[in-house]
């Protein structure tokens, strides 16, 4: 309990972060109201950094909890919703509905859910020869992550005047993220964490092997494909609010296996909390550390995680 303790602190420190730093310093003392704010910081503090904050948070239990299922679903440690594709198909389904419909901001995520679950189909299908085998998703994931994210480049490209910040979108991040992004968001993350809790001893389950688990009573098919819908519904979601964000489903929940355990009863809140700290963190020192220039948070993780996944793939094979 003190290791999940420790990363309680991470997450809660992580939120202090984000509101504290920023072009304009606000105090620890300023933000729980022991010292009065003036009526900038006050502005500053409620209506940009706390929901900016709040989306970070969201992001990162959202994704860590992706990355995690789809790596007890896959077998795979390599599994994360950015490199295999499932943010592709959510990502080039939600722009196809933006364009469509325009600001239709309730559409967005069942379409890209959609999106992420014919992704999540797709790779599954074509990585399925006599059962899984983890370097077959790597290797059909990126054939389906390439192919959709030519998909998005070309909507861009070609109706470039209705998608508006097109760029930031691609490589993910938080810059004006406001209320309205958190109700967005919001309704599916409790959703998909609720769900994912409860499917926690399911994926015990699983990593015993498809011949036990049946054994057991188990309908694997079934719940994999729960389980796939699942992390689909947690990546679209992100997605939809912050664009391709990468990496964050595949850092968290190894780093929290290493910290934890394989236990998904106790590895999955622990992702969460470590997803919110990992992202609120990162996106707090992107934004400072060339300031007053903002650096997206997308391009941070990615330098982050790039290394983490050559390390893990060298060691897998």
């Amino acid at each position: 309990m003190i290791k999940i303790f420790l990363i309680s602190v991470a997450a809660v420190a992580g939120f202090f972060l984000s509101l504290m730093n920023g072009s304009v310093e606000i105090s620890t003392a300023q933000i729980i109201g022991q010292v009065p704010l003036d009526e900038t910081k006050q502005q500053i503090l409620e209506n940009i950094r706390l929901p900016r904050t709040i989306v970070a948070m969201l992001v990162g239990v959202n994704l860590s909890l992706s990355g995690a299922i789809l790596q007890a679903v896959m077998k795979n440690p390599l599994a994360d919703p950015h490199i295999i594709g499932i943010s592709s198909g959510a990502g080039l389904f939600g722009i196809f509905v933006m364009m469509i419909f325009g600001d239709a901001g309730a559409l967005v995520t069942p379409a890209a859910f959609i999106g992420a679950m014919l992704a999540a189909s797709l790779i599954y299908l074509l990585a399925w020869k006599d059962g899984i085998r983890p370097i077959r998703v790597i290797l059909a994931g990126v054939a389906v992550s390439a192919f959709l994210g030519a998909g998005i480049s070309a909507l861009l490209i070609f109706y470039s005047d209705k998608v508006h910040g097109a760029l930031l979108w691609m490589v993910g991040g938080l810059s004006a993220r406001s209320w309205q992004h958190v109700e967005i968001l919001l309704p599916y993350s409790i959703a998909g964490m609720l769900a994912t809790f409860l499917s926690a001893r399911h994926m015990n389950v699983l990593q015993l092997g498809d011949e036990v688990a049946t054994g057991l009573g188990l309908r694997v098919n079934l719940v994999r494909t729960i389980l796939t819908a699942i992390a689909a519904l947690l990546a679209a979601s992100a997605v939809c609010v912050v664009g391709l964000l990468g990496f964050v489903g595949l850092i968290v929940p190894h780093t929290a296996r290493l910290i934890l355990g394989s236990d998904y009863k106790i590895l999955l809140p622990g992702a969460a909390l470590l997803g919110a700290a990992v992202v609120t963190i990162s996106d707090t020192f992107a934004r400072t550390i060339f300031a007053p220039t903002e650096l997206p948070v997308g391009i941070l993780m990615a330098m982050l995680g790039a290394p983490f996944f050559l390390y893990l793939l060298r060691r897998e094979l």
